[in-house]
């Protein structure tokens, strides 16, 4: 039922945000991964760790899609960039 995924969509957005992350950021992440929660909260987690250590956040992104969330993979390719 649409209605059950869309409450489902919804707990799942109110739970990531409740880990501080942007509203927008979290509804990005929702439907870059067809609203898959935990593929959602690696790419948000692994996005938040890479900008602390100063690399830009569209640069992030690009690699975390390319690399599947692959931290060691993503991490060496934004080194090389």
């Amino acid at each position: 039922c649409l209605l059950l995924q869309f409450l489902s969509y919804l707990g799942a957005c109110d739970r990531l945000l409740k880990q501080g992350y942007e509203e927008g950021q979290v509804e990005e992440a929702m439907e870059m991964f067809q609203y898959s929660e935990k593929k959602a909260a690696e790419f948000l987690h692994l996005l938040a760790q890479f900008n602390d250590m100063g690399f830009q956040q569209n640069e992030i992104k690009e690699v975390l899609l390319l690399c599947g969330n692959q931290r060691e993979k993503a991490l060496e390719e934004l080194v090389m960039k």
